[in-house]
């Protein structure tokens, strides 16, 4: 039996930009995201988020996708990544949309 729309979790695709002297790979990027992640929010705010890295990474710039309810808090876990594997850094989310082609658009 399938959900009707209106029952299944709304989507949203944040854009984010890691700003580093050197070139940030992308399994080391995601992986301090959701670990960060996890810890500003904890093991249930991470499930209420339905936290979900793509596999989409260019220049620096990566996607992620979260619940619509979830954008603000996830946003604010960003800014908090001070360093990925001793290398200082600064993450900035970018942009918030709906659509995956757009939010591809700005990587």
């Amino acid at each position: 039996m399938k959900l009707l729309p209106s029952l299944k979790e709304k989507k949203r695709y944040i854009t984010f930009e890691v700003l580093a002297d050197e070139k940030i790979s992308q399994n080391e990027a995601y992986n301090a995201v959701e670990l960060n992640s996890k810890r500003y929010l904890g093991s249930l705010g991470m499930a209420k988020a339905g936290f979900l890295p793509m596999n989409i990474w260019k220049n620096n710039r990566g996607i992620i996708k979260v619940s619509n309810k979830e954008i603000d808090n996830m946003k604010a876990s960003l800014p908090l990544i001070k360093n990925i594997n001793n290398k200082n850094v600064i993450v900035r989310s970018l942009t918030v949309s709906g659509l995956l082609n757009k939010a591809k658009s700005y990587i």
